[in-house]
């Protein structure tokens, strides 16, 4: 049996600390949550190694460094409630879970909301809700929202979300720009959410957030 305890303390080490998040309750979360439960079993070997993993068509579990450098752009606070969009099988879920006072998981796929309930139970994220439906809509009955983390790329921002962030919020997302991601953090001031680059990534885009054509006379 493998020791995964063992990888996840390799790869706080290896891939998180070297990556300047510092945050203690981020490494904290990341060395308790069992990222292997999260995964099917063909890839629980490939768990912890520093890329994405593949869950589903276009859809992937963000490699560590990429989820723990957005949560420490994010800087989520004890009371926040947090809209964790597309998390797949609910791996980001449970780590927030740790961090702010609940979560809302909106999951458009079925199959892998039913796997990221089962995986949330098994850990004890009591505090996490798992929605299903398109993850562009968000899940307004449960907003406004203090804090939103994408686990996926963009290429638009879509309105319904940026209307469900509360003012003065913060949303972290994957933006790809041709073949090049920026991770960008956002502060809602005003009504509008202002962006400014943070690191570089890579990620596939979610359904619904495709750029919209622009628009021509």
């Amino acid at each position: 049996m493998p020791d995964f305890a063992a990888r996840r303390t390799t790869m706080v080490d290896t891939q998180v600390r070297p990556s300047d998040v510092t945050k203690l309750p981020i490494i904290e979360s990341m060395l308790a949550i069992p990222r292997e439960r999260f995964v099917p079993g063909s890839l629980q070997e490939a768990a912890y190694v520093g890329e994405n993993l593949e869950l589903a068509a276009g859809r992937v579990l963000l490699e560590p460094r990429t989820l723990a450098k957005m949560l420490d752009a994010l800087d989520i606070h004890p009371g926040d409630m947090v809209l964790d969009i597309a998390p797949a099988t609910g791996y980001s879920s449970a780590v927030i879970a740790r961090l702010a006072e609940a979560v809302i998981a909106v999951e458009p796929d079925a199959s892998l909301a039913d796997e990221a309930e089962a995986a949330l139970d098994s850990v004890g994220a009591t505090n996490v809700v798992v929605e299903r439906g398109p993850a562009a809509e968000g899940a307004p009955a449960h907003g406004p929202y203090d804090a939103m983390i994408v686990q996926g790329a963009v290429q638009d921002f879509p309105p319904a979300l940026a209307d469900q962030l509360k003012d003065g919020g913060r949303v972290v997302a994957l933006f790809m720009v041709g073949a090049l991601g920026v991770v960008r953090i956002g502060v809602k001031a005003a009504g509008t959410i202002h962006w400014r680059d943070s690191f570089n990534a890579g990620a596939p885009v979610l359904d619904g957030f495709s750029a919209r054509p622009a628009f021509a006379l």
